[in-house]
């Protein structure tokens, strides 16, 4: 069963980072681009210690949601620091909503980045999702929350590889990716 996604919305007001048009994020570069960045990256790494600041967290991943599906925006994100982080939310969160929420920005990322730079973690993506997936089996709307962005991802490593026409190290794809995929398919 296919679930149309609900467009993503965010209030610009709760935001406490400027919150740039696609095509404004797309022609920072320097120093401007790396405040931006490094903004982001603190605040999506903090924990969230109250509900307002979950609340904050959830806000600011939709709108990296909307701005996520410029070619080159995506590009610039998956292949910086933000990466990595956005790993570690989708593991340690508190909360489901938010871990959710990564999930569809990692997935928006990996569907509409031009490149995939070498040190990008993604296998790591994968193996993550592929427990998350796992260990959740039963919970279908969970499921379809993370078998796209699985997906996504390994689409990219797919054609990333056949672009560079030699795999990378990085981006081994484990074996248990392609069974759960598979049991997902066979299954439901």
């Amino acid at each position: 069963q296919i679930m149309k996604e609900v467009p993503v919305r965010f209030d610009l007001k709760t935001s406490h980072i400027p919150t740039y048009s696609a095509e404004k994020l797309s022609s920072m570069k320097g120093v401007d681009w790396n405040d931006f960045l490094q903004r982001v990256c603190l605040m999506l790494g903090s924990p969230e210690k109250s509900t307002a600041a979950a609340r904050s967290k959830l806000n600011f991943l939709c709108y990296l949601c909307t701005v996520a599906v410029h070619k080159e925006v995506a590009t610039r994100l998956m292949n910086s620091q933000l990466f990595p982080i956005l790993i570690h939310q989708l593991r340690a969160a508190a909360n489901w909503d938010i871990r959710v929420k990564v999930a569809r920005l990692i997935g928006l990322l990996a569907l509409h980045a031009s490149e995939l730079g070498e040190n990008v973690p993604v296998s790591e993506a994968v193996t993550l999702l592929t427990e998350l997936i796992r260990e959740n089996f039963r919970n279908s709307k969970l499921k379809q929350c993370l078998l796209p962005t699985l997906g996504e991802l390994l689409y990219l490593i797919a054609s990333e590889e056949e672009k560079r026409k030699h795999p990378r190290e990085c981006w081994v794809v484990p074996s248990a990716a392609y069974t759960v995929l598979m049991r997902c398919l066979r299954e439901g």
